[in-house]
């Protein structure tokens, strides 16, 4: 139904409307920021941008991060950083982003990787924090 809902173990019938697309877009990707847990990243089908929410403040997006020129494919927090996370795209690029001059606008990431063709996913490494690997193509 295009929402991001939070729901409480113990009684699965109520949950919490953290945020609703406009139109009611379906959810493509959620990611969960492990070091601060009050952050999601969700990303709208079809979609060229990146909504970060902030479950404490329901209903208001935090930021939007919309620079990609193709459909986001893959979302995901820094394992080591709470206000670091790394996107890929259609437009072959896997963008690296920096949150913390959070509430001031982010409108660069702070490192581009441009792939060969479009980006289908990424994966940010637990024990080795500076390498993101990519896949693309048969790559």
């Amino acid at each position: 139904d295009g929402s991001v809902r939070l729901f409480d173990l113990r009684s699965l019938d109520h949950s919490t409307i953290i945020y609703e697309s406009p139109e009611y877009q379906p959810m493509l990707r959620l990611a969960w920021n492990k070091q601060d847990p009050n952050y999601i990243a969700a990303v709208l089908a079809e979609s060229q941008s990146i909504v970060i929410l902030d479950v404490r403040l329901p209903s208001i997006p935090v930021t939007l991060l919309d620079t990609h020129t193709g459909v986001v494919n893959s979302v995901q927090w820094a394992p080591h950083s709470s206000c670091h996370m790394c996107s890929a795209a259609d437009d072959a690029q896997a963008l690296i982003w920096d949150l913390s001059t959070y509430p001031s606008p982010i409108q660069d990431p702070v490192l581009a990787y441009t792939g060969e063709t479009e980006i289908n996913t990424m994966q940010w490494s637990a024990l080795q924090t500076d390498w993101v690997a990519v896949s693309f193509a048969k790559k």
